[in-house]
């Protein structure tokens, strides 16, 4: 009776693909709802503890095997709390059965020609004028202000070269701080940003650690810095700056950084046919709820 396969052999396979296809897409999920590219090693450090634990506790290391579950544990519980919000905005969209959503690529928000030119209209005399600067613009999706030292001083009002060259003259209670955008509107002044803790030049001020710091913990967000010492433009992206810039540079790349056409970088690359595919079933899926409300 040897000779024959195992009858049981295709109920295992089709138990354990079912498996690792459902890990795959609640990763998949993970990854597009937290929607910033340095949470994806933060997502394999996860699952590599994960696959390290279940080896462990397939070969009998019970004590190695009880270290990786409560790293594991304590992991997942760290991540839930770092992003909360994200995982919130999940949870509401799982159930209310809109979890094509989830799918969708996100890009950045469109900025009116108008608004851009306010901005960088605006740059350019305080660059002339020699006047420090800093604006924190919020691109792909919304910024969690709390990462913001102090979050300043609410404004709520249209962008506008005139606004923004007000706030930052020196006589101001709010020109040592950010003024922070976004859309069309400029949602505060004053905001106190984290500083970066790399070591920068001696000839980079404040401002620029600002710059690189927000941009360092924020991906979703770009900062544009005008130097009080040199009045030279910079544009500050992940972490970097580009200077220095001309006005119409600046032009350039904020017009190339919000255009709609442009792709942004998947936040799980290699994964887009894996969408694909697992649109049929979350459209299936979606009408089920649909159709019990």
């Amino acid at each position: 009776m040897s000779g024959f396969p195992d009858p049981r052999l295709p109920s295992w396979l089709i138990q354990n693909s079912v498996d690792i296809g459902l890990v795959l897409a609640l990763t998949y999920l993970m990854l597009l709802v937290i929607g910033e590219r340095r949470t994806l090693w933060m997502v394999r450090g996860l699952i590599i503890l994960m696959l390290a634990a279940v080896i462990s506790h397939k070969l009998g290391l019970t004590l190695l095997s009880f270290v990786l579950e409560k790293l594991v544990l304590g992991s997942a519980v760290a991540m839930a709390v770092i992003f909360q919000a994200e995982f919130r905005r999940f949870l509401e969209q799982l159930g209310q059965g809109h979890l094509l959503q989830l799918f969708q690529r996100r890009s950045p928000a469109p900025k009116p020609d108008n608004v851009i030119d306010e901005i960088v209209d605006a740059v350019k005399e305080l660059s002339q004028n020699r006047t420090g600067a800093i604006m924190v613009l919020e691109t792909a999706s919304t910024v969690d202000t709390r990462v913001f030292v102090n979050g300043g001083v609410g404004i709520n009002g249209e962008v506008s070269k005139e606004l923004i060259q007000t706030i930052f003259q020196p006589k101001t209670l709010l020109h040592d701080g950010a003024v922070f955008i976004r859309g069309s509107r400029i949602v505060s002044a004053g905001v106190i940003l984290p500083l970066s803790e790399r070591t920068a030049s001696r000839q980079l001020g404040t401002r620029h650690r600002a710059a690189m710091g927000i941009t360092e913990r924020v991906e979703n967000c770009i900062c544009v810095v005008v130097s009080e010492e040199t009045g030279s433009i910079s544009l500050a992206e992940r972490g970097l700056l580009n200077r220095p810039l001309t006005s119409s540079k600046l032009k350039e790349l904020l017009e190339e950084r919000f255009s709609p056409s442009v792709e942004r970088e998947a936040v799980a690359p290699g994964l887009g046919r894996f969408s694909l595919l697992l649109e049929p079933v979350v459209e299936f899926t979606s009408s089920i709820f649909k159709k019990k409300k």
